[in-house]
């Protein structure tokens, strides 16, 4: 009981045990933290908290800290409730929440020799990991392949419906008819399009028009329940998601964003959004949803319900499975999970989200949504190989890639700023409608925009042969100069209908451009994956086709004389789609090495990782050259969440006397003394401060510090003090000290709250460098830290505070820098 109670509420000092008995390296980190004396408490706002003048009750979380001198009786005291918990908006205490999870680990491993159901206690306790992200990846295959199957059907709603069972999709419901032909295996008689069923025909301008409104109908419908369904229902359902996750994952709290509601709000407006044809994906949200079945479940495991540090290395491992499902990708996934979002992730995390997205693809596999026994529709194969002339434009397409990225980012930006600046943001039903009229009436005409943004991908993707009758694929063969389908016998000249396709694709390229910046960030669940690897197959794919036809027509230029002989098969049109989408991809998210895994995921090639690499590369740096922030980050700037990146660099010269507060402007440092406070007086303080922590000094002439209480601590204190404990006054002593003061024989009884003060608050000296505080702050998880000169306090630095400093060293605006 008393090293729970040490453990709980403070350190150990020059505990050696505590280190040696660590038994796995992530408790070896943490007995470094004991070695140190390293220890944090409340939230990261000390100085710019929530809690308002007046308010008793106003601090995130609670832990009362005391030092191992705490007399015996202090640390018998039952704990009171409250404390160890964390409100909204504000971040956890990864110290503390490690230290308790060992100290937990512990008391188990002493009790499971004491009787079977003890050692059944252990046992369960350690496969709960196990079982907890089992039902996450099986939760997410789950919904991962009911919102594809879904998503198709709806689709396909805006043009037909099938008569013979009205729950298959266009191509489902030609499966079984003996009357497709091979040009036109998308039409049979069991599927008819709205003008047919309507009007009668099936050609003509009135069936095109009636076609053309029922379509536009649809999508409008669709849009506006989805953002209606957000509204009302679930706000936080909107968007991809990813930002909030890395937030999460870093220690803030945002209360409602992975419970139930979002979770079932976010499925049903995914579906919903995406056969909007809005130029959005599914596969970002796909994450969100992952995470919200992770958080849910592991509210069933008190080692993960009770511990959000244990709990976001749940989330760690959902969200590995939200990317396995979303693109058929486990390792993928578990690379994204580590280079992305995650902000700790231990070695046991990495086996359990490898686990995890492991049995959410193999659910998704049994469901096969798509029919073709893949994990997603635009799943390729490539049997040429590449040839080292093919650099250059792979390079080129990387640059591509990250002018696009850097473009992508800064027009989203300025326009969701401008959304959160002016009336228009207010009205996000009219937003969305806007937008997805406008995106419906300029995509009808051309079949490249009108389709699925999944199929456009795999037509894109697909290389031509004898089985497709793609518009792309329609080359003249060389045997009889009529026009045919391309074979495997080499390049082809194109006909006329490949030009026409290139037109349709070039005007589809700049729709897509020009939509997706208007479309992230609108009210309803939107990812960024597809429509980015949509830009970059397109252009990718004409890329491809005009090296085709170079290499055809001029196969003797010393590029192509060496590879490409005439009837030589040496350009692959869409192996320049997929390099062209995971340059676009990667110049957006700035992701390496799990962006390079999930593509080669998808084309089950290793022949082809040196080209992804280098088009991967080319646009990261491209990129990077206009801005190192990737969307997400860009957007938990736009947010004002307090994330401290871990990418980004602090090479300014600053000392922490620059950034501690108070500044000389500011009034004095709000202070406690260690025994010469009345309870009037303590209250006093609280109620017109709204600071939600206080340094406890020696007294106001020395200033030397003693320690730390937070404000949510003292207010729960002094109540449960007054309601248990008789004759404490307002005149009554507070005292923080070993022993009670000396006081006349007629005072009121002192209130002593020595066990709620951290004796060990973490500390620098006025004159260490800020490089240093941040990589502390980084690698530790603060939320402030006291600032000293000579064992003499002169101030405090919270996470904000850094926040602030490095906006204003970057030239922005550092009152944005807080929850928005």
């Amino acid at each position: 009981m008393e090293s729970a109670q040490l453990c709980t509420r403070g350190y150990y000092r020059n505990s050696y045990n505590s280190i040696t008995s660590a038994s796995s390296d992530e408790e070896l980190l943490d007995g470094a933290g004991v070695i140190m004396d390293f220890h944090t408490t409340e939230d990261d706002s000390l100085l710019d908290g929530d809690a308002s003048p007046g308010s008793n009750y106003a601090m995130s979380n609670g832990g009362g800290v005391v030092s191992s001198s705490t007399h015996l009786l202090d640390l018998l005291e039952e704990p009171i409730p409250g404390v160890g918990t964390y409100d909204d908006f504000h971040t956890i205490d990864w110290v503390r929440e490690k230290c308790k999870d060992r100290e937990r680990h512990r008391k188990i491993n002493s009790k499971k020799k004491e009787s079977a159901w003890e050692f059944t206690k252990s046992l369960y306790d350690a496969w709960s990991g196990w079982l907890v992200v089992t039902l996450t990846g099986l939760a997410s295959g789950a919904l991962a392949g009911v919102i594809d199957i879904a998503a198709d059907w709806m689709n396909d709603i805006k043009e037909g419906v099938c008569l013979t069972a009205m729950w298959f999709n266009h191509e489902q419901c030609c499966w079984g008819s003996n009357e497709t032909t091979f040009a036109e295996r998308d039409k049979c008689p069991q599927w008819k399009t709205w003008a047919e069923l309507i009007l009668g025909q099936a050609e003509g301008p009135g069936s095109y028009i009636m076609n053309y409104f029922m379509y536009t109908y649809w999508a409008l419908s669709f849009a506006f329940t989805a953002v209606c369904l957000v509204k009302v229902f679930a706000p936080y359902a909107c968007g991809s998601g990813i930002p909030e996750i890395k937030t999460i994952l870093s220690g803030f709290i945002i209360r409602g964003y992975l419970g139930k509601w979002t979770l079932l709000i976010k499925t049903i407006t995914l579906v919903l959004a995406v056969a909007s044809g809005l130029s959005l994906g599914k596969e970002g949200p796909l994450v969100h949803v992952a995470c919200c079945c992770g958080n849910i479940f592991s509210y069933l495991f008190p080692k993960y319900s009770k511990n959000e540090a244990k709990k976001r290395e749940v989330l760690s491992a959902a969200s590995a499975a939200g990317v396995s499902v979303a693109f058929g990708a486990p390792i993928g996934g578990v690379l994204f999970s580590l280079e992305e979002v995650s902000y700790y992730f231990p070695l046991k995390t990495l086996w359990r989200s490898f686990f995890a997205a492991l049995v959410a693809a193999f659910v998704l596999r049994s469901i096969n949504p798509f029919g073709n026994s893949r994990l997603v529709l635009f799943y390729v194969e490539y049997h040429t190989p590449w040839y080292l002339f093919e650099l250059f434009p792979f390079i080129l397409l990387g640059v591509f890639g990250g002018l696009w990225g850097a473009f992508f980012i800064r027009a989203n930006i300025a326009w969701c700023r401008r959304r959160k600046s002016t009336r228009f943001g207010k009205y996000p039903v009219l937003e969305v409608m806007t937008v997805a009229a406008v995106t419906a009436v300029v995509a009808f005409p051309n079949p490249y925009t009108r389709q699925n943004t999944s199929e456009l991908i795999k037509e894109l993707f697909t290389d031509c042969g004898p089985l497709e009758s793609s518009q792309l694929c329609q080359y003249r063969s060389r045997m009889n100069g009529t026009s045919a389908y391309a074979d495997a016998s080499g390049n082809q000249a194109s006909t006329p209908g490949v030009y026409s396709a290139m037109w349709q694709l070039g005007l589809a390229l700049v729709f897509k451009v020009v939509m997706t910046i208007f479309t992230f960030g609108l009210k309803v669940p939107s990812g960024l994956f597809i429509p980015s690897m949509a830009i970059g197959a397109i252009a990718g794919r004409i890329v491809g086709i005009v090296m085709e036809q170079l290499a055809y027509y001029h196969h003797d230029w010393f590029l192509f004389k060496e590879w490409c002989e005439v009837g030589a098969d040496c350009i692959t049109p869409g192996l320049y789609a997929m390099l062209g989408a995971a340059a676009c991809l990667g110049g957006v998210t700035r992701m390496t090495v799990s962006l390079v895994v999930i593509v080669f995921e998808l084309t089950g090639g290793l022949e082809y990782i040196v080209p992804l690499m280098a088009a991967v590369m080319t646009s990261k740096w491209v990129g990077d050259a206009f801005g190192r922030e990737g969307i997400y980050e860009a957007h938990i700037r736009l947010n004002g969440y307090p994330f401290l990146d871990a990418k980004e660099e602090f090479t300014h010269t600053t000392l922490a006397r620059d950034v501690m507060r108070p500044r000389r402007s500011d009034p004095p440092l709000a202070v406690l003394t260690q025994d010469d406070l009345t309870l009037a007086e303590l209250q006093t303080i609280i109620t017109q401060t709204s600071f939600n922590g206080f340094p406890v000094i020696v007294s106001k002439e020395s200033q030397r510090l003693v320690g730390f209480a937070l404000r949510r601590d003292i207010t729960i204190a002094v109540e449960n003090a007054r309601r248990k404990q008789e004759g404490i006054l307002l005149t009554s002593r507070v005292y923080f000290t070993q022993h009670a003061p000396t006081l006349p024989a007629d005072s009121p009884r002192p209130l002593k709250l020595r066990s709620i003060l951290d004796m060990s608050p973490f500390t620098v000296t006025d004159h260490t460098p800020m490089e240093i505080v941040v990589d502390i702050f980084r690698k530790l998880g603060l939320r402030q830290c006291l600032v000293t000169h000579n064992g003499r306090l002169l101030g405090v630095i919270t996470k904000k505070d850094i926040l602030r400093h490095m906006a204003q060293m970057t030239e922005e605006d550092p009152e944005t820098i807080m929850f928005n």
